[in-house]
């Protein structure tokens, strides 16, 4: 009866075991929801507004322009042959000049030049490989699955957003039809502050607090400097 017991346990370890096995092999070869979200919004954004995306043949990739013009979220195409960096914001350097900016105090994840100022970082030196046509979407969707770390979910706003380091960002919302800040540019004010800015007088731009999750998953509020946009 003990060994009949003891076969019977080791039976259900064993089935338990394999139901493990294969959720562990259904949950890694998908997609994960974030990623995946990530993906059809932001597919949903650039069909809402074709006209405001381009090939962007100096910074080697694409560009989705801002409907005021003023800014740029800017991706690449081939990691290996970006000129500078692989994922960048550029905007209108007047407004931050006239709030007191001395560009030569920038860091070096900044980058000015005939009146832009650009934020941005390099994802990796990698020679990208397409299934498919190279187009802005499938351009994205290598972010995705090869450098998921730049790529989160920002729940207070109910945005998606590739980071550009240095805590920029750019951002877009999971639904546009529910959101009133569809298309948002993300500064992190501190290198700013230090190159001589005062935030609160940078026209057309926003200074505020944002509430984020530290690393233990705690919300907390952050200074930051937003260009938000509406696209409904």
């Amino acid at each position: 009866m003990e060994k009949a017991y003891m076969n019977k346990t080791a039976k259900i370890i064993k089935s338990a075991l394999l139901a493990l096995l294969a959720l562990a092999s259904v949950s890694c070869g998908d997609l994960d929801v974030v990623g995946a979200g990530s993906v059809e919004s932001f597919d949903k954004v650039l069909k809402h507004i074709p006209q405001a995306l381009t090939p962007d043949e100096e910074n080697g990739g694409w560009s989705l322009t801002a409907p005021d013009a003023s800014s740029r979220f800017i991706w690449s195409r081939n990691y290996a042959q970006s000129p500078r960096y692989d994922v960048m914001i550029e905007f209108e350097a007047a407004p931050f000049i006239a709030a007191g900016l001395d560009p030569r105090k920038l860091p070096g994840n900044f980058a000015f030049y005939e009146g832009k100022l650009m934020a941005g970082t390099k994802l990796g030196q990698e020679t990208l490989r397409y299934s498919g046509e190279v187009t802005p979407l499938a351009s994205y969707e290598q972010i995705v699955q090869l450098k998921r770390d730049a790529v989160g979910y920002h729940g207070a706003l109910d945005h998606y957003g590739v980071n550009l380091g240095g805590g920029n960002l750019f951002e877009w919302a999971k639904d546009m039809s529910t959101n009133d800040k569809d298309m948002v540019f993300v500064l992190d004010p501190e290198p700013l502050l230090k190159a001589g800015v005062d935030p609160a007088r940078i026209e057309g731009w926003l200074f505020t607090k944002v509430t984020v999750d530290d690393e233990n998953g705690k919300p907390i509020q952050v200074d930051k400097i937003l260009k938000p946009f509406n696209l409904l």
